[in-house]
């Protein structure tokens, strides 16, 4: 087998002439792979019921013609304009009452049936004509749901809701128990009455919204599954993710897939994205329980929609690829294949740019196209951690709800902070769903669990009480799945595995900073917490007032194991202190054990996969690791000390 490599290609946009001569860069590059037909609806069917499929069955043929393999898309993710014209019912509503008109992309209201029986058109057409070509590597439904439109909150949608409600809930007494509709007078009589979360005069009932999220990612997965069911098996499926998102519960959604695969945009300009990418694949390969999976999207050079939009060098164009593959990637394509002369995105860059086969850019395609050649024995390899991040949708949607102590927390920021001490550490991370069995892991992390079932109390306790050790953030443990507050005071369904309580919040304002000692003094940002042991110990205390000399970290012992708590936002060092002697405590290996406890300067990633060990310097300096093995990407035997230059790379096997 073969790492995948390629692009989105819209031929649609050019003549025969360069279809060819796209053909030939193509395998000159060593592309294996094209995405076809994402934005391809109008073309496809140019009128109602109307189908022009041959010039795409012309396009798949000459790319098999040349060996190349076809992700080929349903065509769905933008409907023409004769379908806006008939149903422009189908047009997307904003929470103020707009309207979203036709002329970019994405604007269609998930709920509308119009909508959902002229994909499912498209798509039973698509699979009748390409199913049984030998080209066809891989079923691509839509594209990159949720991005521009994640809700519509047209009388469609609401009556969508009312189904999706009633099916949750079986009555209304039920539902008015969940949403706590005796506050402010907001009682139902009826499902008739109860609209989207639409804009009102003040705050709007937060489970209705935290339901309304949970609606919102099923209503887009509705429609996913209904391409899919008319799609015939034997091929794999996927639709493209987009990284670490909001607004989609992708535990629910990678379910539903063959392969991952993910749309992922590290900003050049950031000198920490490398970090924030290796979070995201980290997630990518755990969704479906270290399958590896695809990076079916990503810029070779500069994005068009950012405010300033750098393009890359040669060292994180390769570093950012291989950074994929070291993190369970089996492939590594891009949008798009060649540069655009006209639309929203002829500024993107592109695998062949405007200057053509004598760019710089094109140049560096058909050199990173050749060293992927070398990766082969790599595909299909899986990783291991020892270490696991806990994710629930429910929970970060229920956290940034309004009308908390603090509107600043953003989980994804809180995540962050976390995973850059262990990536500091070249440990490995997986991202675990609450029900997960956690009990391989050496340690856990729950950065912030705002929201906890009582299933989710016991598997957790059943974790710690079996010999783990877990250790949760702040404001953790204290509202039901109705968003309910658990009774009995704060951190609710944590209290007893924590052994702490908790009298008031003390967030901070944004600027500000209070300070902990734990092995020295560290600043916290964004919370405090007024804390009290119950049965815990003190790790770590408040050095200012007002909670000058309270507990800020704690360990409890719980049966077999021990769980921490941390009551406030440190930074990266402060958080190093804290997990760095829980880590050698538990003895979790740094890459293990093949290749032994490798050790690097800061700065250089060391991630293992299967056999192998990917050595990426994000350093402008040149390194020294003791290590031995056969770099796959020099073809050359690494006897005791690999020497690496700046921004390079090695990727070592045994």
């Amino acid at each position: 087998m073969t790492m995948r490599y390629g692009g989105d290609w819209n031929p649609e946009q050019w003549g025969p002439d360069t279809w060819r001569e796209d053909v030939r860069l193509m395998r000159q590059a060593g592309v294996n792979m094209i995405t076809l037909g994402v934005f391809s609806w109008a073309r496809l069917e140019p009128a109602e019921g109307v189908y022009e499929l041959d010039w795409l069955a012309e396009i798949i043929d000459l790319l098999w013609s040349h060996g190349i393999s076809v992700d080929l898309a349903t065509g769905t993710a933008s409907p023409p304009a004769w379908f806006v014209r008939k149903y422009p019912q189908a047009l997307p509503v904003t929470a103020e009452g707009i309207r979203l008109e036709f002329g970019s992309r994405q604007h269609y209201c998930p709920s509308s049936p119009e909508f959902r029986t002229a994909t499912v058109a498209l798509a039973t057409r698509m699979a009748e004509r390409f199913a049984d070509h030998p080209a066809l590597a891989m079923w691509h439904i839509s594209n990159e749901y949720g991005d521009h439109v994640t809700e519509c909150f047209c009388p469609t949608s609401a009556a969508d809701f009312r189904r999706w409600l009633t099916a949750r809930y079986g009555t209304l007494e039920r539902l008015n128990h969940a949403w706590g509709t005796d506050f402010w007078a907001q009682r139902y009589t009826a499902f008739e009455e109860i609209e989207a979360p639409r804009a009102a005069p003040g705050p709007t009932n937060p489970t209705q919204r935290l339901d309304w999220r949970r609606f919102c990612s099923d209503a887009l997965l509705e429609c996913y599954r209904a391409e899919r069911a008319v799609l015939p098996p034997g091929v794999p499926v996927t639709t493209n993710f987009m990284s670490m998102m909001r607004d989609l519960d992708y535990w629910k959604w990678a379910a539903e897939e063959d392969v991952v695969s993910d749309d992922a945009y590290p900003d050049p300009a950031d000198p920490a994205a490398h970090v924030t990418a290796a979070m995201n694949y980290d997630l990518m390969r755990s969704l479906r329980g270290g399958q590896p999976w695809l990076l079916l999207e990503q810029a070779p050079s500069a994005v068009s929609w950012r405010e300033v939009n750098m393009p890359k060098t040669d060292a994180q164009y390769r570093l950012g690829s291989l950074q994929a593959i070291a993190r369970g990637a089996d492939g590594v394509l891009h949008f798009q294949w060649r540069a655009s002369v006209a639309g929203a995105e002829k500024w993107h860059s592109a695998m062949l740019p405007h200057g053509g086969e004598t760019s710089r850019g094109y140049q560096r395609t058909v050199a990173f196209g050749r060293e992927l050649t070398r990766l082969a024995p790599v595909v299909g390899a899986r990783s291991t951690a020892h270490v696991a991040i806990v994710l629930d949708w429910d929970s970060w949607w229920a956290l940034e709800l309004d009308e908390h102590p603090s509107q600043l927390l953003r989980w994804r920021e809180l995540v962050r902070a976390w995973y850059e001490p262990l990536w500091n550490r070249n440990i490995a991370v997986d991202f675990v769903p609450v029900d997960a069995d956690l009990a391989s892991y050496k340690l856990v992390l729950a950065p912030n669990l705002y929201l906890v079932t009582d299933t989710t109390r016991a598997n957790l306790e059943s974790y710690v009480a079996g010999g783990g050790r877990l250790v949760v953030g702040f404001f953790s443990g204290l509202v039901d799945a109705n968003d309910h507050l658990h009774p009995g005071g704060y951190p609710g369904a944590l209290r007893e595995l924590l052994g702490v309580a908790i009298d008031e919040f003390w967030p901070l304002p944004a600027g500000e900073s209070s300070d902990v000692s734990l092995d020295g003094r560290y600043p916290v940002t964004l919370w405090r917490e007024w804390l009290s042991t119950t049965t815990a110990q003190v790790e770590a205390s408040y050095l200012d007032a007002p909670l000058a000399g309270r507990p800020a970290i704690t360990r409890n012992r719980f049966g077999a194991g021990t769980a921490w708590y941390i009551s406030t936002h440190l930074g990266a060092d402060g958080l190093d202190s804290v997990f760095r002697p829980i880590l050698e405590a538990a003895a979790v290996p740094l890459v293990g054990p093949d290749h032994g406890p490798v050790t690097a300067p800061p700065g250089v990633e060391l991630c293992r996969r299967g056999d192998f060990l990917f050595v990426l310097n994000h350093t402008p300096d040149p390194v020294t690791i003791d290590v031995t093995g056969h770099d796959l990407l020099t073809d050359r035997r690494v006897d005791g000390t690999l020497h690496l230059a700046g921004s390079d790379a090695a990727v070592l096997a045994p």
